[in-house]
């Protein structure tokens, strides 16, 4: 015999693929035997097709095609005999699933045979329905399904109730079919029985309400059956470590867990029952823990009394004090769960939950780091914050991350008062400041600025800190910080606390540790940039020391990093030239807003900026229309266009440098940048800090001709801030700062300017100091090409409405330059939010070609900052060519010079 004919034996073949060397020789020996099966099916090879079908089973689990051999399992399954009909249903379980159309032809098939007389075909039948039902299968066969759960023979029963399982879950409509005999499953003596119908209780509860409810009036049946099962005798069969048959157990508790969620009398049926599983099971094994555990989740879960639940959060306490790390795992995961329902009784294991913290295993770590942060009030936060912060010091470099986010924030949330506060971050910036946000440290400094009498002993024990941990770089920005602004009280130990020795150290010792942290090779250019700051400032405090912190900052000049080239330069001309200046510009930085950090890092935390910024959709045109009825907002796109401040940004005050600020979206999230456009961190909030110390701020120059690269903790400027130079007035805040913003000078003489040349200023609605003043009975309004392309033009035309000068009106007029007829045209604008913008809809969609015809829009702005900050506006317009969308983007700088009218757009590509 031929040995790849379709008579060859399934163990011959088994042994000629394993006998192949390579992957080649395999596929070889299985291409040859599929050859000989396809023509065995093909003339139809009655006496060799049970053998084929199983040959091909194995050739599907070795991952080759077998679909060819589908109808074949079909064949077997029509069959008479048991041995046809068990390979066939075999196949069809394993080459078929319920998606396939093939498996439409079977359901006849399994209809006889689930009322065929011999009880071994009924199984097969039942086995495969339970495994490829379908919907469609499931209605048609449920009726023979649910007759079966009342066979006499149990192993009958026993897979009509696993079907049955099946059927609920493809079809939760028939659930009420299978009340009645699910219930009567629930008195059967034989536990192969008796478990499946527990576990179709407990789909029928999740599939149906009514279900539940029906199943609720049998409770005393199931606390009868775990009663029994804790009070049986040895039996052998069921017998797992000394605990009758702990599966059945654990089911039993779950679906009572189900039927007790919510229902009180229901729970209180249960109380005994559980609390002799918890009592008498044993936990020296893990089949008495797995029990234990679904006691424990059935008692959390029902409407349980107190004492019960003490006794399941005890049981959790045990389990917490076991070697095997998977029972300590749940045990914890257990417990969160169960510190909402009774805090108290878990806090009674508090001491054992702080050694897990420090267990070895770092899934239980982290867990029960965040069940310690659950058990944190006012009470205890002293004492668990103690013992997390020793333990920090010998604690893995890996979950030092973990370790310090969550007792940073404990701190910040329980602290009793201000001075444990600092002392508590001061312990963890000492241990492990390289691994705490920057937002932990902006917090400190914020605390430390309204905590003024504590500024002498906060600058002392960080003088302390950094004498051992000069290596932190987040301790070593707030060592440099306070003493550059609270050195002289390092000198004069000012505000020393009771108990507190005087420490003495003088003006040099001082200046040692801020040139130790700028020459430290690992220091960051944050960290040296703020240390450029603080000798800055001791050098008017210290004057003894001035020409030594004058040569240190002088080093600087030859820096490879060109912030702190800058920055050198400029400090050391203020103390070189600008002595006159250099007092306001050095003194104290005043007491920062705490209020308003908390609000704005609550606030960015909340939600993220495409979210908040869908009311832009009233002013920004049309939604887009996607398949399934699905509706896309077109906030997106304008926010990526506009890209303007926050909803939880204050409007900043009436200065020509806060509107280009506006314009150019300073202080917006980083979600909504532009490419190629300079960006700058939030105005307020966890970066108000480095604004106010003018970290990483190019100088004018370099703005002008060069887009800053953002590095670590660095912000990018953008280019405008170049015209910080020009004329406004200036602000006792912006003395006091250096000059990285620009240079503080006079005011230009507007009488040297060219006649007939308005002020540049009067660019910004009003801004110039000396406004151009006009006839406002009869204003002239030009109008102006907006935007033009070889493609489009769109001209402007504007108007006001008498008495209402806040008000703008603009006509605009929309010309096709090509020779193609744009259809499905939309304009798209987006302003600020201190402007109203209202969109009239258009005269019409479809613009022609060569200029023939044009559309109209009418646009009114309300300027809610009238004479304050300028109109803005950013454009797009979208259209179709020959069905192929379009976009177009522009920039215009012609405008009238009228302050009132003038309506500044500017296009960014």
């Amino acid at each position: 015999m031929n040995p790849f004919s379709s008579g060859t034996r399934l163990r011959d073949m088994i042994r000629a693929i394993r006998a192949c060397k390579t992957a080649a020789e395999e596929r070889a020996v299985v291409r040859k035997e599929c050859a000989a099966i396809r023509a065995a099916v093909s003339e139809n090879d009655q006496d060799y097709r049970h053998r084929n079908l199983a040959k091909l089973m194995f050739i599907h689990m070795l991952g080759y095609p077998t679909h060819f051999g589908q109808m074949e399992c079909l064949k077997l399954i029509a069959s008479a005999g048991f041995p046809e009909k068990r390979i066939g249903y075999l196949g069809l379980m394993l080459l078929l699933d319920e998606r396939q159309e093939v498996l439409m032809l079977v359901t006849n098939s399994l209809k006889q045979d689930l009322n065929h007389g011999n009880q071994y075909i009924v199984g097969l039948a039942l086995c495969a329905l339970g495994n490829i039902c379908s919907a469609e299968m499931a209605r048609d066969l449920a009726p023979e399904v649910e007759k079966l759960l009342q066979s006499r023979d149990q192993n009958i029963r026993k897979k009509a109730a696993l079907c049955s399982i099946r059927i609920v879950r493809k079809v939760p409509d028939l659930a009420e079919n299978f009340m009645g005999p699910a219930t009567t499953l629930l008195k059967e003596k034989h536990h192969g029985v008796l478990i499946t119908g527990v576990q179709l209780c407990t789909e029928l509860c999740k599939a149906s309400t009514e279900a539940l409810d029906y199943l609720r009036k049998h409770t005393d049946s199931l606390v009868r059956v775990l009663k029994d099962l804790m009070a049986s005798p040895y039996a052998p069969e069921y017998d797992i470590s000394g605990i009758t048959d702990p599966f059945l157990q654990i089911r039993i508790l779950r679906l009572l867990r189900m039927l007790g969620q919510g229902d009180a009398d229901c729970s209180d049926c249960m109380n005994d029952i559980l609390a002799q599983v918890a009592a008498k099971t044993e936990s020296n094994k893990n089949a008495g823990n797995a029990i234990l555990y679904e006691c424990v989740a059935a008692i959390m879960g029902i409407e349980a009394n107190s004492g019960l639940r003490v006794l399941a959060i005890n049981i959790l306490g045990r389990f917490l004090s076991n070697r095997d790390n998977n029972i300590r795992y749940v045990a914890l995961n257990m417990l969160m769960k169960a510190v909402g329902v009774d805090t108290q009784a878990v806090q009674r294991h508090r001491t054992t939950i702080l050694e897990c913290v420090k267990d070895s295993d770092a899934s239980i770590r982290k867990r029960a780091l965040e069940l310690v942060f659950l058990l944190v009030n006012d009470s205890n936060v002293k004492p668990l914050t103690k013992e997390l912060i020793e333990y920090l010091e010998v604690s893995d470099p890996d979950f030092k991350g973990d370790l310090t986010a969550k007792i940073c924030s404990i701190v910040e949330k329980f602290s009793p008062d201000k001075l444990w506060y600092i002392d508590q971050m001061l312990k963890v910036l000492s241990e492990a400041g390289n691994y705490v946000k920057d937002e932990v440290w902006h917090a400190l400094i914020v605390v430390i600025s309204n905590a003024s009498e504590f500024h002498g002993y906060t600058v002392r024990s960080l003088y302390r800190a950094l004498q051992t941990s000069g290596e932190q770089d987040s301790l070593v920005r707030v060592a440099v910080w306070c003493i550059g602004e609270y050195g002289e009280m390092l000198l004069n130990n000012v505000g020393v606390l009771d108990g507190k020795e005087p420490m003495t150290v003088t003006e040099s010792d001082a200046v040692d540790v801020v040139e130790m942290a700028l020459k430290r090779h690992m220091t960051d250019v944050t960290t040296r940039a703020m240390s450029l700051i603080a000798l800055l400032k001791l050098s008017s405090r210290f004057a003894p020391c001035s020409e030594r912190i004058r040569e240190i900052i002088n080093q600087q000049k030859g820096s490879l990093v060109l912030e702190l080239q800058q920055r050198s330069i400029e400090f050391n001309s203020i103390i070189q030239k600008h002595q006159n200046i250099k007092p306001a510009l050095v003194e104290r930085m005043p007491v920062l807003d705490e209020a308003a950090y908390i609000g704005k890092k609550a606030s960015s935390s909340s939600a993220t900026l495409s979210t908040e910024k869908t009311s832009h959709s009233n002013s920004s045109g049309v939604t887009v229309s996607l398949p399934n009825g699905v509706t896309k907002p077109p906030a997106a796109p304008l926010v990526d266009l506009l890209d303007l401040t926050p909803d939880d940004v204050p409007v900043s005050s009436s200065s020509g440098g806060d509107f280009l600020q506006d314009l150019l979206g300073i202080g917006s999230s980083p979600n909504s940048s532009l490419p190629g456009v300079s960006q700058a961190p939030p105005t307020g909030g966890a970066d108000i800090l480095l604004d106010l110390l003018s970290i990483g701020t190019p100088s004018p120059v370099s703005a002008l001709n060069t887009v800053p690269t953002s590095q670590d903790n660095m912000s990018s400027v953008s280019p405008l801030e170049a015209l910080s130079t020009l004329p406004s007035p200036v602000s006792s805040a912006q003395v006091s700062q250096p000059s990285m913003l620009g240079s503080v000078k006079g005011t230009i003489d507007q009488s040297k300017q060219p006649a007939g040349v308005a002020p540049v200023m009067d660019l910004l609605d009003g801004l110039s100091s000396n406004p151009l003043s006009l006839d406002e009975s009869n204003p002239l309004y030009p109008s102006i090409i907006a935007y033009q392309s070889n493609t489009l033009k769109i001209a402007f035309s504007f108007s006001k409405q008498p008495g209402k000068p806040q008000i703008t009106l603009i006509q605009a007029t929309f010309t096709n330059l090509s020779s193609n007829v744009y259809t499905d045209f939309v304009f798209q604008a987006a302003v600020p939010k201190f402007i109203q913008l209202h969109l009239d809809p258009a005269s019409s969609n479809v613009l022609p070609a060569n200029g023939n015809g044009s559309i109209t829009q009418s646009l009114s702005l309300n300027n809610s900052h009238h004479g304050q900050k300028a109109l803005a506006m950013r454009l797009r317009i979208n259209y179709k060519v020959n069905n192929e969308s379009k976009k177009e983007d522009g920039q215009i700088n012609n405008f009238p010079s009228d302050p009132r009218c003038l309506c500044m757009l500017t296009f960014f590509n």
